[in-house]
């Protein structure tokens, strides 16, 4: 007997604690103070000379990146101060920097900028820091800023390398195009929902076509697409997205894409809750897992959920393991949208069959030992073994063979595809949680492997893999591999100034 449970909606925890509140600083036209001549120094004059900020710098000696820095910035000027700051020099201005390698001169300048209402930073000693300067992804007007609290730099840079990444370039050029348009929309006379629709749209274009170049004709478009609504509620789409066999960092950019910008997301059960995490803190996530001899939603019951949420405007995203269009329903659920004229992307994923063959370090196809692969179901609607298995295809030597929900029935499977010619000591593998960090594995061959299966009980979701590829499988463990940091770093020169105050201005000192 299947036992029935329904849709269920996951609510969201609360906002944990923060270790820094992310604030982004409007430094336009401000001045900021910095103290010291050193590279490091240098990078922060320029990261905010480039927020636009008027950055003095106070030191008797300068490294070579600021006094090339010096008035050659994006948007603002560096002005080199030849002479030691001073309590005076921190009057008025919106930040102060420093860099200083004794513990004295840092609790010295630190003191000072409170002294004078300045929140003051001290690159590497964050004892003297108000704030924190984070990784930044520039996509300006769009930026990202990224922090650990000081703990791990290299960490949070390297998060920064992974949002580059995901993160298309031309999302600067939307972003640019949503600042100009901002005050033509409050123009346009359309109200406040209008103008709520309008971002809506924006949001949903920019993300499918993020390289595309936005002129007046894309603002003018998305007017008239928001004009053509009226009061109507405008039909929403339907994603199919393949959530990979289980390790996150497996998601494809486009599933990524997908999740960060769906109001409601399905899910299964075998879905791995990190990948859930790519998704908006204000999507609706509802588990509609399917899972073997224990309670599970009603396909119909899913279907109809999913077409009722698209027809009231909503981008539902229907997560499943896997690759969405193996084994897993999909063919139903397309057909539901069909027959409710809502449109329906696919967004294909690494299979489990996939994921499980990297982990093993085993090739699915090799020269000379399997010259096909393929892939069978132990599972029927009923729960019992299909009744229509291809066992002369099953005993094929030549073949690689991945048994997915073999649970259950496998014993019956291996049965019937030995009295078919399989040959029993054929090797195998029985993987369960393949990618993810709970990840177990029986190898064996196929004639044992049912019952070494029996004993092991293993949780979640469960592969069998068969094949003479499958011979070296115990050797190979295949992991990710962190490669060694890449950084390098160069000397400086540093060159010192005459003995009276001079100013470095525009690559050129004067008194």
């Amino acid at each position: 007997m299947t036992l029935l449970r329904t849709p269920s909606e996951q609510q969201p925890g609360r906002m944990g604690a923060l270790a820094r509140l992310p604030v982004f600083f409007a430094l336009e036209g401000k001045r900021v103070i910095t103290a010291g001549g050193s590279a490091a120094a240098a990078w922060k004059a320029e990261l905010l000379a480039a927020a636009g900020a008027q950055v003095e710098v106070f030191a008797l000696e300068y490294c070579e990146e600021l006094r090339a820095l010096a008035g050659q910035t994006a948007r603002a000027s560096v002005t080199l101060v030849c002479r030691e700051w001073t309590a005076d020099d921190l009057r008025g201005a919106a930040l102060a920097v420093g860099a200083f390698e004794s513990e004295d001169a840092a609790a010295a300048f630190a003191a000072a900028a409170r002294q004078a209402g300045v929140p003051v930073n001290v690159i590497d000693k964050p004892a003297y820091c108000d704030f924190a300067f984070g990784s930044i992804v520039n996509r300006s007007p769009l930026v990202i800023g990224i922090s650990t609290d000081g703990a791990a730099p290299v960490f949070a840079q390297a998060i920064r390398a992974k949002i580059e990444a995901m993160l298309p370039q031309g999302f600067a050029l939307w972003a640019a195009a949503a600042a100009r348009w901002r005050g033509m929309l409050k123009q346009s006379g359309l109200p406040f929902a209008g103008r709520r629709k309008f971002w809506q749209l924006f949001t949903r274009h920019a993300i499918a076509h993020p390289n595309d170049v936005p002129g007046l004709e894309d603002y003018e478009q998305l007017l008239a697409d928001v004009r053509d609504l009226g009061g109507a509620v405008e039909t929403g789409a339907v994603t199919l997205v393949g959530a990979g066999p289980g390790d996150p960092e497996l998601l494809t950019l486009r599933a990524v894409r997908a999740l960060q910008t769906a109001d409601v997301i399905l899910f299964d059960d075998l879905v791995a809750k990190d990948v859930l995490d790519f998704a908006r803190r204000e999507a609706k996530k509802i588990l509609v897992g399917k899972t073997g001899h224990r309670a599970s939603c009603r396909q119909d019951d899913i279907n109809r959920l999913m077409v009722g949420l698209a027809r009231a405007g909503r981008h539902v995203v229907r997560l499943k393991g896997g690759d969405p269009l193996i084994f897993a329903r999909a063919d139903e659920e397309i057909a539901a949208c069909a027959e409710a004229a809502i449109a329906v992307e696919i967004v294909p994923g690494i299979s489990a069959v996939q994921g499980a063959a990297s982990r093993l370090g085993v090739p699915l196809t090799g020269r000379g030992k399997s010259r096909r692969v393929q892939l069978v179901t132990g599972h029927s609607r009923d729960g019992g073994l299909p009744d229509d298995i291809d066992w002369r295809s099953l005993a094929d030597p030549a073949a690689t063979t991945a048994v997915y929900m073999p649970v259950g029935t496998l014993p019956r499977l291996v049965e019937g595809a030995v009295a078919a010619g399989l040959d029993p000591l054929t090797p195998a593998v029985a993987i369960s949680n393949a990618t993810r960090h709970q990840e177990k594995r029986i190898a064996a061959s196929i004639g044992e492997l049912p019952q070494r299966l029996a004993e092991a009980a293993l949780e979640g979701p469960v592969l069998v893999m068969i094949g003479s590829v499958f011979g070296a499988a115990k050797q190979h463990d295949t992991k990710p591999i962190i490669g060694p940091s890449r950084n390098s770093f160069h000397p400086h020169q540093r060159s010192a100034s005459g003995g009276s105050e001079k100013r470095w201005n525009g690559g050129r000192c004067r008194d």
